[in-house]
């Protein structure tokens, strides 16, 4: 037990003194980041399901 509760004592003076935590304004900029990233990407494979859709009815329309 006393292993515990030594790995929680170092764990919060890790976490209150050692880490370097983002201030709100960089939390705000990074969750934009991200969320333009995640638009893009949905975009792009958006884009690329369309395109494969139209090859594969060209395709079967010209096997009928």
């Amino acid at each position: 037990m006393a292993g515990i509760s030594e790995y929680i004592k170092e764990s919060y003076v890790e976490m209150t003194e050692k880490v370097t935590w983002p201030t709100w304004r960089e939390l705000q900029s990074s969750a934009v980041l991200v969320l333009v990233a995640a638009i893009i990407i949905a975009l792009l494979i958006f884009g690329m399901d369309q395109i494969i859709g139209l090859l594969l009815n060209k395709f079967y329309s010209s096997l009928a």
